[in-house]
């Protein structure tokens, strides 16, 4: 390890040190007009939901909406505990809350400050299976599926309902749980616009709000926060803000990447890997099916989508979406609508269908999350793994390794020492194959780009140019250098991250590597 250390990690301390120094330019003006957009958002949500639980139950209209209690006593009121059956939610109950519409109540002269409102349950049998840990019904995870079993409702227009292939709204249980017809459609669209308002209070509580404090904003402008190797795989985290935890794209309703700029006469270079961990995989298990995939190029998860649903290989089969298209010149867009654009649905179960099974994850784990019987899980399982026989035999030796070496490398040789089996419970044991499974993979991926981000700051001509490293976001780096040589710097950087060993690429698939250059990091993406 003391050669690896010298190696790779003693340069690589001193980049992240300059990294950290270095910082990002946040536009604080752009948050604060977006915090003004996002808080009059919430509030007409607030409404919706309130205006249509009222009906039920009168005081919901003063309800408090961040109030995980509240919420839960209005959809399972009279739901026993699963841990104690003896608890039982009660089917009414009082709260405190602030008596913001000024109501003066019976007896008294003037409103105050606070005020007693009473909730009782909505009447309808809600089925959940997400529980927290005290045993009590899981608001936000279960209360989303009450809703929509897809993310297809959009909540600013009722009438803009995605349509599955069969034709029929993709309703979540709340649908029949409020009657069906016009009250469940209603019930579902007001319970859409508490979702959104528990994402919205998200978005500005954990990003707007913090990315705007002076204690984190110096003279200049620039965020500087702490990068540390303090992680079991090895991968980077981030402190003091955590600038790695960004909204996923589809998710970051209000562009809060927008705010992370460039400065005067100079911009952005976004460079990230393609699908960096199943292609680590692939070289790993030396799996054919795999390298083959990869070695003919495209979307990884497009093609196990179209694989695993008959509508979208009938669409791609008719030509009336693409699998994958390489822009000739001349060509500004694809004749046909691509597939990850076109069914993005079934490119995220796919996506999730990969990363799940290529790091260990149980047939019981992904019913869960795709609430789908046992039994549909597993043979989903199996039909991935009948492609790709020789990661099951990969993940086997693994798990041997954990039981019989109790530790396991990644590709530059770091070693995670992991606890003996022998000594663990079924969920102890369980984690302990996870991560055996997990750690090479997701430890080879933090090498790989820990090489890559050292080729990029030893690169001379980089150097000249005047271009630095700000950031790493797990797969991805950030640069910041002067505009008229942004192409020119791009190019090397791809150069350096498509081969990041020292000038060389070890792996069994090539690297791929997509980079863009823009005024600020959202329109980089």
């Amino acid at each position: 390890m003391y050669n690896f250390y010298e190696e790779y990690w003693r340069p690589f301390g001193v980049l992240l040190a300059n990294m950290e120094s270095e910082g990002m330019l946040v536009d604080r003006s752009y948050l604060a007009d977006v915090e003004k957009v996002a808080i009059a958002e919430q509030e007409v949500a607030v409404q919706r939901f309130r205006c249509w639980a009222s009906k039920y139950c009168p005081d919901a209209k003063y309800m408090n909406m961040g109030s995980d209690a509240q919420i839960r006593q209005l959809f399972f009121g009279g739901t026993s505990n699963r841990k104690d059956v003896t608890q039982v939610l009660p089917n009414s109950k009082t709260f405190k809350v602030l008596n913001s519409e000024n109501v003066i109540e019976d007896g008294k002269r003037i409103p105050t400050k606070y005020r007693n409102i009473t909730l009782h349950a909505f009447g309808v049998e809600m089925q959940t299976e997400m529980y927290t840990a005290a045993g009590w019904p899981s608001n936000l995870k279960t209360i989303k599926h009450l809703f929509t079993d897809e993310d297809s409702i959009e909540v600013e227009e009722p009438s803009n309902i995605s349509l599955v292939s069969s034709g029929m709204p993709d309703y979540g249980s709340a649908y029949v749980a409020f009657g069906q017809g016009k009250k469940g459609k209603e019930a579902c669209h007001a319970i859409a616009a508490l979702c959104e308002v528990c994402s919205i209070d998200s978005l500005i509580s954990n990003f707007i709000l913090p990315l705007q404090g002076n204690d984190i904003c110096g003279k200049i402008g620039r965020i500087h926060c702490s990068l540390n190797i303090n992680t079991e795989t090895g991968r980077l985290s981030a402190r003091r803000p955590n600038l790695q935890n960004q909204p996923a794209l589809e998710k970051d309703r209000y562009k809060i990447r927008q705010a992370f700029v460039a400065g005067h006469g100079k911009s952005l270079i976004v460079a990230d890997y393609g699908q960096l961990e199943l292609r680590i995989l692939a070289h790993l298990t030396n799996c054919k099916s795999m390298l083959g995939a990869f070695k003919a190029g495209g979307d990884f998860h497009s093609r196990t989508a179209m694989n695993m649903y008959a509508h979208v290989r009938e669409a791609v089969e008719e030509n009336r979406v693409l699998l994958e298209w390489h822009a000739q010149t001349g060509e500004e867009k694809p004749p046909a609508p691509l597939l990850k654009d076109a069914f993005a649905a079934e490119r995220r179960k796919a996506k999730m269908l990969n990363f799940s099974i290529a790091y260990g994850k149980t047939p019981l784990g992904l019913s869960r999350d795709w609430k789908v019987s046992l039994n549909e899980a597993k043979e989903t399982v199996q039909l991935w793994y009948k492609e790709r026989k020789e990661v099951l035999k990969w993940q086997e030796e693994r798990k041997r390794d954990a039981l019989t070496k109790q530790h396991v490398h990644t590709l530059l040789g770091r070693a995670r020492r992991l606890p003996l089996v022998a000594n663990a419970s079924n969920s102890q044991k369980g984690h302990i194959e996870r991560a055996a499974i997990n750690t090479p993979v997701q430890g080879s991926a933090a090498d790989v780009a820990m090489c890559a981000m050292l080729e990029i700051d030893k690169n001379s001509q980089l150097k000249e140019l005047g271009w630095r490293l700000l950031l790493q976001v797990h797969d991805e780096v950030i640069l910041e250098g002067p505009t008229e040589s942004a192409e020119l710097a791009k190019a090397i950087v791809i150069q350096c991250m498509s081969k990041p060993f020292n000038g060389t690429n070890i792996l069994k698939v090539e690297l791929a590597v997509d980079a863009k250059c823009a005024q600020n990091w959202y329109a980089a993406k």
